[in-house]
């Protein structure tokens, strides 16, 4: 199915007088182009379930449609955009399912423990303004979450990737990467979005690692210390979480005078391991 007979994306938003909602973080991307060349990094969708979230006024939703996702779930929290939705579910033949509500607080309708249940894969390009919450709700999610194609602001997409030592690195790339191998694809210009925002965008593809790290509630307790003072040595910045900050780092195999920065992946989740040992209760606590 090709959606070039359908009405194109900026007669569909005129028709409606719709603009962007800034305080949603929306940047329209009508260049059908870009819509499928996002689907495609997000590899064969073809009868596979797909969440997408912000749709807006549905470029990406009709590229995954066309690359046969089905069904595809869309979560749109602005109820103006639910009438340019709508007809693609019809010209989907029912894969489209639209949902009006806030992605934060969805629950997709998956048995999380059923072995069976096919994992649901994630492509969007996410509003500005929750792009990173969603990131890390999703990276905790259970065995339901398959692989994630998602589109971010391009400092945040380098953040995801970054490596040790680099200016970038940081908690996001810990956390991402304790769990997803992460690619960045490609980048998106600015002028490419209408309205367009003041900085570039890029499309970063996390794969499920085959071993990721399981703690991720500790994980995220210890990073957040970490680089919360990354200027300072480790023995200063895990006082937030412990007063015997040097036994925790002999604990995970770390030096003391070491700054966040410089640790890897693995280092984090031995210290997240050792944390745990040493403060069971808080460790299981959320921040």
């Amino acid at each position: 199915m090709n959606s070039d007979d359908l009405p194109s994306l900026r007669s569909a938003l005129e028709a409606h007088g719709l603009w962007a909602n800034k305080a949603l973080g929306q940047h329209f991307l009508l260049d059908m182009n870009i819509t499928r060349r996002i689907a495609r990094a997000a590899g064969n969708i073809a009868g596979r379930p797909v969440i997408e979230v912000g749709p807006g006024p549905g470029g990406l939703t009709r590229a995954l449609l066309e690359a046969g996702a089905a069904p595809l779930i869309a979560i749109e929290k602005d109820a103006r955009f639910l009438p340019l939705l709508e007809p693609l579910a019809e010209w989907s033949g029912g894969r489209l399912h639209i949902v009006h509500g806030d992605a934060l607080n969805y629950a997709p309708p998956y048995a999380a423990s059923a072995a069976d249940e096919t994992p649901v894969q994630i492509v969007s390009n996410l509003p500005y303004n929750i792009g990173t919450p969603l990131l890390v709700q999703w990276l905790k999610a259970g065995p339901w979450r398959g692989d994630m194609t998602l589109m971010f602001q391009k400092e945040v997409a380098q953040r995801i990737v970054a490596k040790p030592g680099t200016k970038a690195y940081g908690r996001l790339a810990v956390l991402a990467q304790a769990r997803c191998e992460c690619r960045l694809e490609f980048t998106i210009p600015a002028r490419a979005f209408t309205p367009p925002p003041k900085i570039a965008s890029a499309v970063v593809r996390l794969t499920n690692l085959a071993g990721p790290y399981p703690h991720l509630d500790a994980l995220e307790r210890v990073t957040a210390a970490a680089f919360g003072q990354r200027r300072k040595m480790l023995r200063s910045a895990l006082r937030a979480l412990t007063p015997g900050a040097e036994d925790l780092l002999r604990t995970a195999g770390l030096s003391a005078t070491a700054r966040a920065e410089k640790i890897d992946g693995a280092g984090f989740c031995a210290l997240a391991d050792a944390w745990r040992a040493i403060c069971p209760t808080e460790s299981t606590t959320k921040p």
